[in-house]
C-alpha cells in the first residue's frame, strides 16, 4: 500500500524540481547579463578619456612632452674683454687701479719705470737726426752725380748710408708705436721718462693683484678691463637638441638670483665643436635690453620660446 503511495508521488516531485531549476537558470541568466552590458558602457567611456588626454598611472601626469631647457652663464665677446700687459717690463712707478673701477679708452691707469724705454728713446732720436743728415748728403751727391761732377762711387756710398740710417730710425720708429708712443711727440717734448699704461676700451677694471713698486715681466698682466654694455649668454646643449636648433631662435631665460623676472636673448651662434667631457655643445646667444646688473659668471636658465 505504501508502495503504491510513493509510486504516487514521484511523478510530482520531479516536476517540482524541474521547474526550480527552470526559474534559477533564468534568474542567474538575467543577474549574468546586466553586468556585462555595464561593463561595456564603463569600458566605451574610459577608452574615450583616453584618447582626450593621456594619464600616467602612477605619478598622474600628462602625456604632454615639456620643451628642453637649457643651463649657462653669462659672458662676454672676446673683444671686449681685454687683458692689459706692457711688452716691456719694469717697476710699477704710479697706479690708478682698483676692482671695479669704470676707466675710459686712452686714460692712464699706471706708469712704469724702465731704463730700455730712455735708451730706446735716446736711439730713436740719434737716428732721426743721422737720417736727416745722410738724406741731403745723398740728395747732394746725387746732384753732383747727375752733373758728373762726383764720382760714382760717391754716390753710391752715400745712398748706401742713408738707407742703412733710414731703417734703424725705422726701427726704433716702430718700437716706439708698440709702446703706444708717438716718435714725433719725442722730437716736439723730449724724452720721457716713465712709460704710460693706457686703457685700450671702455671698461670696468677686473683681475688685479699689483702695487707701487713691484717689478713686472714683459707681457705679465697688469689687469683685465671688461665692457659689458653688449653680454651674451653661453648655454649648454646636447645632440639631441640639435635638430630643433637654428641661429634666429628665440629663447627666455631667468637669471640666478634676480627672481622670476624674464628676459630674452636671440641664438646667433651654434659651436662646431662637442665637449668630450660632457658631451654638450655650447650656444651663443645676444640679450635684449641687458640689465645693468649683470655680471660675465652669473648662472642662467633658459627656455626656447614657443
Amino acid at each position: 500500500m505504501k508502495k503504491t503511495c510513493i509510486s504516487r508521488l514521484i511523478p510530482y516531485f520531479s516536476a517540482a524540481v524541474l521547474l526550480t531549476a527552470v526559474s534559477c537558470s533564468r534568474n542567474a541568466g538575467e543577474n549574468t547579463a546586466e553586468p556585462a552590458a555595464i561593463l561595456t558602457e564603463a569600458e566605451t567611456d574610459s577608452t574615450e578619456t583616453e584618447t582626450e588626454t593621456e594619464i600616467d598611472g602612477v605619478s598622474s601626469a600628462t602625456a604632454v612632452a615639456n620643451p628642453p631647457s637649457f643651463n649657462g652663464t653669462i659672458v662676454l665677446s672676446p673683444d671686449r674683454h681685454v687683458t692689459v700687459t706692457s711688452p716691456i717690463g719694469g717697476i710699477l712707478h704710479s697706479i690708478d687701479l682698483f676692482p671695479g673701477k669704470y676707466v675710459t679708452k686712452g686714460s692712464v691707469i699706471a706708469t712704469l719705470e724702465n731704463l730700455d724705454f730712455i735708451e730706446m728713446q735716446q736711439v730713436y732720436l740719434e737716428t732721426a737726426a743721422q737720417t736727416d743728415f745722410l738724406q741731403k748728403e745723398y740728395e747732394r751727391q746725387k746732384k753732383l752725380s747727375m752733373e758728373e761732377a762726383a764720382s760714382q762711387k760717391r754716390f753710391q756710398q752715400s745712398e748706401a748710408d742713408y738707407l742703412a740710417m733710414k731703417s734703424k730710425m725705422e726701427a726704433s720708429e716702430a718700437r716706439l708705436a708698440i709702446l703706444g708712443i708717438d716718435p714725433q711727440s719725442i722730437k716736439d717734448s723730449g724724452i720721457r721718462q716713465y712709460l704710460d699704461i693706457k686703457a685700450p676700451i671702455n671698461g670696468y677694471v677686473t683681475n688685479i693683484d699689483l702695487n707701487m713698486g713691484q717689478h713686472f715681466d714683459a707681457g705679465e698682466r697688469v689687469c683685465d678691463i671688461i665692457d659689458k654694455s653688449a653680454p651674451m649668454l653661453q648655454l649648454r646643449a646636447y645632440e639631441k637638441d640639435l635638430p630643433a636648433l637654428k641661429t634666429g631662435d628665440r629663447f627666455d631665460f631667468y637669471v640666478n638670483g634676480m627672481g622670476d623676472k624674464p628676459f630674452k636673448a636671440t641664438l646667433v651662434s651654434i659651436d662646431q665643436m662637442v665637449n668630450e667631457a660632457n658631451r654638450s655643445i655650447s650656444l651663443y646667444l645676444t640679450i635684449d635690453n641687458p640689465s645693468e646688473q649683470f655680471r660675465p659668471g652669473m648662472y642662467v636658465s633658459a627656455t626656447k620660446a614657443q
